[in-house]
């Protein structure tokens, strides 16, 4: 066991890791960053923010020297930086961890090797394997890069009817690299499932989630999902045995699309808290974040309870279109609180913070978070 007084490390300075050193220094830890960037989220809640380059294996030993365990708070970082760490330092989830999931290939190879129900895909390297992919499955598909994308970036979708000269665009667009084609999936909803897996296999999953997507990026996330209880249980299941499977030692979110006719298919595996987890920080006993580091120390994971219906709420640059939000409005509406994450450039569609509303009922939930949004964003 890692017991509070250690010091923790994070790979990576965003808000994921901000969240993750609240929780860490609640519970008496000394939380260190390690990010490319000084001026981030992350610096604002650790104790130390140690910047430099992902690839300088030398560096990245020195500071773990100072460490006694590291996790990390998103993919797209250098599988090799976590794998200099190891050397030094335990690194939970492990590096394996982190190589299967950052790519899309690789990713749902494990998905198939293993038995678990995934969107129908197919690998593509040229031009000419996504005329025969597209051939295979049928539009309208969607192409994604094998690595490297969220929030809908590096993606396209092929429309029903495309003809060769747009699937050879789509190619040029999106090449020449490792691409994936997934069918598109007529879906009723997309949920998550956060879960946290101890070093001794101990395993927490939180209750389901139904998310509402706005330009490929997450609008809104609400628990209870209020979906038929065989269809929770299965992606409550499933969670737990992805996480078993990959040998995860962490906190991870499997996101799942179900489908009109009640399949429940594996869409992405993130293998780190989750966007839409944000909302077990003011509605469960136990937040994703604490519990992310109950299992990387190898403390008993907390209870999962969900104290009161809730939902999310994401607020993105487009708020401050208008100026400045107008957060006593947001904050005047019942049960609502407010996380933002300390960055300084409010882009249109990035991530600044969110908006958390506990209720009697989920669909009150839902209205008070819809409506403290309109009000702090004038929308």
């Amino acid at each position: 066991m890692i017991l509070p007084g250690a010091t923790l490390g994070v790979l990576g300075g965003g808000q994921l890791g901000a969240m993750f050193a609240m929780a860490a220094k609640r519970m008496g830890y000394r939380v260190e960053a390690i990010s490319d960037v000084a001026d981030c989220p992350a610096a604002h809640q650790c104790h130390r923010v140690h910047v430099g380059a992902y690839d300088d294996a030398e560096w990245l030993a020195q500071i773990a020297r100072g460490l006694d365990v590291v996790t990390f708070e998103f993919e797209n970082i250098p599988v090799a930086a976590t794998r200099a760490l190891e050397r030094v330092v335990p690194v939970r989830p492990a590096p394996e961890v982190l190589f299967t999931t950052q790519n899309r290939t690789r990713e749902k190879a494990f998905l198939v090797a293993n038995g678990f129900d995934c969107v129908p895909h197919r690998v593509v390297g040229s031009g000419l394997e996504l005329r025969a992919a597209v051939a295979a499955l049928g539009l309208p598909s969607v192409l994604k890069t094998a690595a490297f994308g969220y929030d809908g970036k590096g993606q396209q979708l092929l429309q029903q009817g495309a003809d060769t000269g747009a699937i050879d665009a789509a190619w040029e667009t999106l090449g020449p690299q490792e691409l994936l084609l997934e069918s598109w999936v007529d879906f009723e909803v997309e949920i998550s499932v956060v879960a946290a897996r101890g070093w001794n296999g101990e395993t927490a999953v939180f209750e389901p989630s139904r998310n509402v997507h706005r330009h490929h990026i997450l609008d809104m996330a609400s628990t209870p999902a209020e979906l038929p209880a065989g269809i929770l249980a299965t992606a409550r299941t499933t969670t737990a045995a992805i996480l078993e499977a990959l040998g995860v030692v962490g906190v991870a979110c499997v996101e799942f699309f179900v489908t009109r006719d009640g399949r429940v298919l594996v869409n992405e595996i993130a293998p780190r808290p989750h966007n839409s987890g944000h909302l077990t920080i003011d509605a469960c006993e136990t937040s994703q974040f604490e519990q992310q580091v109950r299992a990387i120390c190898g403390l008993p994971l907390g209870s999962v309870r969900q104290i009161l219906p809730a939902a999310m709420a994401n607020l993105l640059g487009d708020c401050w279109h208008n100026g400045t939000p107008d957060w006593p409005a947001a904050l005047a509406v019942p049960g609502v609180s407010l996380l933002l994450y300390g960055k300084n450039d409010p882009r249109a569609g990035r991530k600044m913070g969110h908006l958390t509303a506990c209720a009697k009922t989920v669909s009150e939930a839902i209205e008070n978070a819809s409506r403290a949004r309109k009000n702090a964003c004038r929308f």
